[in-house]
């Protein structure tokens, strides 16, 4: 084990330590569960098929809103990185979405779309406008330099925002990809608990507060985590793949 790994353990030994002794200071697992009853709980959770059918449902809303915002936020980056009449008329809109409370949007978005469609709706929403403005201020970044010689040797539009302009934007993208999943994730989670969106971690989250099941809210919250770390995870490890093919070629 690395130094590094064994001071991440440590540290969490110690957070778990501190929530032991509170835990066992209250003495009422339905006020505070210890780690070992959350732990417990999660074992009994995932030994359920509706564990991981609720999962899977959650997964599949948040993600497929995460990828919708990320192409329109790619795409109205570029738009905006290049027309100004577009970056201005569009930036009240992208302050709006920036600037409203997610709570907000929930609220408002259940008016017109099912409790279903409605946390894919709000990742959708919270993921575009960090896209959108790193890709734009990421164009926008391209070496004046390149940009003159492109223009000097008449390199086609297409080519050159193919061979340019997206290489140039694509650390600002990565960054936008990993911060808005993250977003996304906390936002659809909580869209389907305000939503109470069947078979899904949002509902089951509900469901335990309701019925006072708090080792199991404890459980569902210690998912939502685990989940996170993971989701994280693999979207470094994918724009790291995609950064070293971008380097080959």
């Amino acid at each position: 084990m690395t130094r590094r790994a064994l001071k991440a353990t440590g540290i969490t030994l110690c957070y778990l330590a501190v929530w032991h002794i509170a835990a066992a200071a209250v003495g009422k697992a339905f006020i505070l569960p210890s780690p070992l009853d959350t732990a417990k709980a999660l074992l009994a959770l995932a030994s359920t098929g509706e564990f991981y059918a609720s999962i899977g449902m959650t997964l599949l809303r948040v993600v497929g809103g995460f990828a919708a915002g990320v192409a329109a936020g790619a795409l109205l980056g570029v738009l905006t990185a290049f027309s100004g009449l577009a970056d201005e008329f569009l930036a009240p809109l992208r302050s709006i979405v920036k600037a409203t409370p997610v709570t907000s949007f929930i609220i408002l978005v259940l008016l017109y779309l099912t409790s279903s469609l409605t946390p894919a709706f709000i990742a959708f929403l919270v993921v575009t406008p960090i896209v959108w403005a790193n890709v734009r201020a990421g164009v926008r970044s391209a070496d004046p330099l390149l940009v003159e010689m492109t223009k000097a040797y008449r390199v086609p539009k297409l080519r050159r925002l193919a061979k340019l302009y997206l290489p140039s934007a694509f650390p600002d993208f990565a960054a936008a990809c990993t911060t808005g999943l993250g977003f996304a994730w906390k936002s659809g989670v909580a869209a389907e608990v305000i939503a109470n969106s069947g078979l899904s971690i949002g509902q089951r989250l509900n469901e335990s507060k309701i019925y006072f099941e708090t080792p199991e809210l404890f459980a569902w919250t210690a998912a939502v985590i685990l989940l996170s770390i993971l989701l994280e995870r693999l979207m470094l490890k994918l724009l790291g793949k995609l950064t070293h093919e971008r380097e080959g070629n």
